[in-house]
């Protein structure tokens, strides 16, 4: 759950979960966009997506995702 969110009555879309300090924020699509603000305001660059069909990372600072690929597949 959204915390910043729980508080102000707000529903969120998808959340993220902050490989530096755990903390959970939403995501980009929400209206609070928490865990981006939680990057901007500790510089905590990666959070990692916590939807069960999604396997990635987002790094803030590099723009960039990090995807996990299961052992033995590679990228084509």
């Amino acid at each position: 759950m959204c915390a910043e969110c729980r508080e102000r009555g707000w529903t969120w879309t998808r959340l993220r979960w902050c490989s530096t300090c755990g903390h959970i924020g939403c995501c980009d699509s929400s209206r609070g966009r928490h865990a981006y603000a939680h990057h901007a305001q500790t510089g905590h660059p990666v959070v990692l997506s916590m939807d069960p069909d999604e396997a990635w990372a987002w790094c803030f600072v590099d723009e960039v995702f990090l995807v996990h690929l299961p052992e033995g597949e590679e990228i084509p």
